[in-house]
């Protein structure tokens, strides 16, 4: 395997190993506020919604991974 493929892989099980963490310690929050129907929203999340969704986050940095994937490729060739 090329070098670059190693990086994709490990750049891959990091994410992927952040991501599994990440819904484990927010299903466990969800244990906890099982009484409750509404809680209270963070105020760093309140202040800025769309920074702090992952869903917005996740193409963010997907549309800046295949743009500097562009701009490797333009100047390789």
């Amino acid at each position: 395997m090329s070098q670059f493929i190693v990086v994709l892989i490990v750049i891959s099980a990091v994410i992927v190993g952040f991501a599994l963490a990440y819904t484990f310690s927010i299903a466990r929050n969800q244990r906890v506020l099982k009484g409750e129907f509404d809680s209270s929203i963070d105020e760093k999340v309140q202040s800025h919604p769309y920074i702090r969704n992952p869903v917005f986050l996740t193409f963010f940095i997907f549309v800046l991974v295949v743009i500097l994937f562009i701009v490797y490729y333009s100047f390789k060739y």
